[in-house]
């Protein structure tokens, strides 16, 4: 069956509302055959129900081994992905055996995590315990910290976003919360030291662990960014919602020691980043209130 008669993933397909996807969409076959006749790779059907902007599938190369396509969209959080695997190499991650750049497409060819199933599968107290163990794998490579885009970048991104958001929606959150994780977006990425700054991961969540013979688990799709490593903690908590509500003080303080971090600082993360997401999820309100500084 050729690469554009295969399934396209839900995932992508609801992403498609957005016309830069659509557009991509409509080349991403083309991409895909392409690069699996100049790779000589026999394709699988992609991975379902996939991300919002990449083709992933299994692949076999022509010595027979076995690997994965993914075949994305460049966009901005994507761009450093193969930076970050070939520095892990690895340790914590999958491994990068070949990548691509193209003005719209990234082609990235992977280790196959086998047996595959993905961490979210399990309870969330061992989400957590991997979830950290992981996170402290990738945090320990040595890295110059302007070879990354800085946190401090997208931070101000979501501080810009939240007070446009406050302008004209002030009654979705508190506004003297809004402005008090404003500022920590704007003051804390550029107020820590620099030379402490770790490759984060920023969207590790248990979807995005993989088991594997090679190592218990290993960390798929990176968005990687330079800051600080208690930051990283932040959508993992999210994704726990229930216990993050039942004891906000209590999950944040677990996770800060199983990674080794400083409780304090996934605190004010997690309530910065909160405020940010009230405008969709309106039930952190309660964690938020509960961790403010």
């Amino acid at each position: 069956m050729p690469p554009g008669a295969r399934p396209t993933p839900r995932l992508l397909e609801s992403a498609a509302l957005d016309a830069s996807v659509r557009r991509w969409l409509d080349v991403m076959p083309e991409r895909v055959a392409d690069v699996a006749a100049r790779w000589r790779l026999e394709l699988g059907d992609p991975f379902l129900p996939g991300g919002h902007t990449a083709w992933v599938a299994p692949a076999r190369t022509r010595d027979g081994d076995e690997v994965v396509l993914k075949v994305g969209m460049r966009h901005r959080e994507a761009d450093d992905e193969a930076t970050a695997l070939r520095l892990w190499d690895g340790s914590g991650a999958v491994r990068l055996h070949r990548e691509e750049l193209d003005d719209d497409t990234l082609y990235l060819l992977l280790e196959r995590c086998v047996p595959g199933a993905p961490l979210s599968d399990r309870s969330e107290p061992e989400q957590d315990e991997v979830i950290a163990s992981v996170l402290r794998r990738t945090w320990a490579a040595a890295v110059a910290p302007t070879t990354f885009r800085p946190l401090a970048e997208l931070c101000a991104i979501w501080a810009d976003e939240t007070e446009e958001r406050l302008r004209s929606r002030e009654d979705v959150v508190d506004a003297g919360l809004a402005r008090e994780a404003i500022a920590v977006l704007r003051q804390r990425p550029t107020a820590q030291v620099v030379d402490g700054d770790v490759v984060l991961c920023t969207d590790l969540h248990a979807g995005n662990v993989l088991s594997a013979h090679r190592e218990p688990w290993l960390v798929v799709d990176p968005k990687p960014y330079a800051g600080e490593a208690a930051y990283d903690l932040v959508q993992h908590l999210f994704n726990c919602r229930a216990r993050l509500t039942a004891d906000p003080a209590g999950l944040t303080g677990r996770l800060a020691a199983l990674a080794d971090v400083d409780a304090a600082a996934v605190r004010t993360w997690v309530f910065a980043r909160g405020v940010t997401e009230l405008f969709w999820w309106p039930d952190l309100l309660p964690v938020v209130r509960a961790l403010a500084p």
